[in-house]
């Protein structure tokens, strides 16, 4: 069993590189096995299809995404302060990690009912982040209630986190950069138009600080 498991978890490995270097394309269960340097039908047996494996792989985004949110987090700090840093976290995740950041949130391409039982499903490794993102967006309304809309707080982090991966995804495109006029957009110069973008989405969602 521990050879099996030690496998297993070398084939992800080797998922994960392939991810980070080539995108989601190169993700095949024969690219994979073919670098880790194992038969065409190893994988199989520890994956049945290569949804189970994309979403093996994708867990790992969510387990590195959810300990930078942790380093990066103060317990002092506002609830809004605590977004911004949560925004500008996944702002550079998704420049940094793009093939990773792409594939975490294809849900049509990730089928994690089909894992092994030992394994938990992919929701329970992405649900948990933006559940964190409502608990912030709730207390900062308990502490602001006339800036924030009127909206239940899953609908407004949904919004937020819509917004963000909006800007993530044109940002990786080019497009952002061709219309602010800007390249490249950085997450800590200062005055850079990305900047003044993130604060502009969470004034959007969140009501001004000036407010």
């Amino acid at each position: 069993m521990e050879l099996g498991n030690s496998l297993r978890e070398r084939l992800v490995d080797v998922g994960v590189d392939l991810v980070m270097t080539d995108g989601t394309a190169s993700l095949g269960l024969r690219e994979i096995a073919r670098h880790a340097g194992v038969s065409h039908g190893a994988p199989r047996r520890y994956f049945p299809t290569r949804h189970a494996l994309l979403s093996a792989i994708a867990r790992r985004g969510f387990a590195d995404l959810g300990s930078r949110f942790e380093a990066a987090t103060d317990e002092d700090a506002s609830p809004r302060d605590r977004l911004e840093t949560l925004a500008r976290t996944y702002l550079r995740y998704a420049w940094e990690h793009r093939g990773m950041f792409e594939l975490m949130f294809r849900h049509d391409l990730l089928n994690s009912e089909e894992q092994p039982s030992e394994h938990p499903p992919l929701r329970e490794a992405t649900l948990p982040l933006f559940a964190h993102l409502v608990d912030l967006v709730t207390r900062h309304a308990a502490e602001r209630p006339a800036a924030v809309s009127s909206a239940p707080p899953a609908v407004v982090a949904a919004a937020l986190w819509s917004n963000l991966h909006g800007a993530a995804q044109l940002r990786a495109w080019g497009s952002l950069q061709l219309v602010l006029g800007a390249a490249p957009l950085e997450t800590s110069a200062a005055d850079d138009p990305l900047d003044r973008l993130l604060a502009a989405v969470l004034d959007a969602h969140l009501g001004p600080v000036s407010e």
